[in-house]
């Protein structure tokens, strides 16, 4: 029987990593949408970027401004709920850009900016998330099922801006859990959309630093550390056991955004 679910799986995952997360219209909170250039070499997200080299490699350090929301761009999830896939995209990003960049504190000359906006989270369906969770016990490997209808998602947007205002780089992106593969259930509604954060995060450092712009140490301290730590075991323990993911127990801070960025 496990054999049978095995294969099924793996079948299953050929087919659905064939298709892309639909692309995310444009929310106007980039300064500027021109000459993004639709990505072909992305599996399961949907990516459009573009990047000024040459400005891209001006910049130094950046300052990373908190994420905000778009309208409607959360649905019917509550301010709690939002804020902590917010405080996860801010955490998740810094993580990834501070490899690439220096992480200023306060705006100065030479100091770029980082802007960043949820334009969808899409609510994951707990009682969807608890079956698949209690189907994944019988499936060997870290391939897991979901049950179609019960995944959400997270689009999202964000720019690189030098200290005189000019677009070095932008991304317009958006993913939603996979039915079959590595995303894990959970029984939070931001479940998805939270564990999401980490590939755009990933995403963003990518589509910004310029190529000779290699990987470097931390420093210390931590420049992300006010956001949270960067790894937690109580995390790892807890999807390990259970087969579910909790943002709670991420590290991660609630955004203290007090209300969705502006019309």
């Amino acid at each position: 029987m496990k054999s049978s679910l095995s294969f099924a799986a793996v079948t299953t995952a050929i087919v659905v990593s064939a298709c892309t997360t639909a692309h995310a219209p444009n929310s106007g909170h980039l300064a500027s949408y021109e000459g993004l250039v639709t990505r072909t070499d992305t599996v399961r997200a949907s990516v459009a970027q573009r990047r000024d080299d040459a400005l891209a490699a001006q910049i130094e350090s950046v300052l990373i401004e908190r994420a905000e929301l778009m309208p409607e761009a959360a649905g019917a999830l509550s301010p709690e709920d939002w804020g902590l896939v917010l405080g996860e995209m801010d955490r998740q990003v810094c993580y990834e850009v501070s490899e690439r960049f220096a992480i200023a504190e306060e705006p100065g000359e030479g100091v770029g900016r980082i802007r960043i906006a949820a334009t969808r989270i899409s609510a994951t369906n707990p009682a969807g998330s608890a079956a698949s969770a209690a189907a994944n016990w019988f499936i060997p490997g870290p391939i897991g099922v979901r049950l179609p209808g019960s995944t959400g998602g997270l689009a999202a947007e964000a720019e690189l801006l030098s200290s005189d205002g000019r677009q070095a780089a932008a991304i317009v992106w958006s993913r939603n859990a996979a039915v079959v593969g590595t995303d894990d259930p959970s029984l939070s509604s931001i479940g998805d959309a939270h564990q999401l954060a980490e590939a755009f995060g990933d995403m963003v450092a990518d589509a910004f630093a310029p190529p000779e712009r290699k990987p470097r140490p931390i420093p210390t301290p931590d420049p992300c550390a006010r956001y949270g730590p960067r790894n937690r075991v109580e995390g790892f323990v807890t999807r390990a056991v259970t087969g579910l993911y909790q943002p709670g127990l991420s590290g991660g801070r609630n955004s203290s955004s007090p209300s969705p960025a502006p019309q």
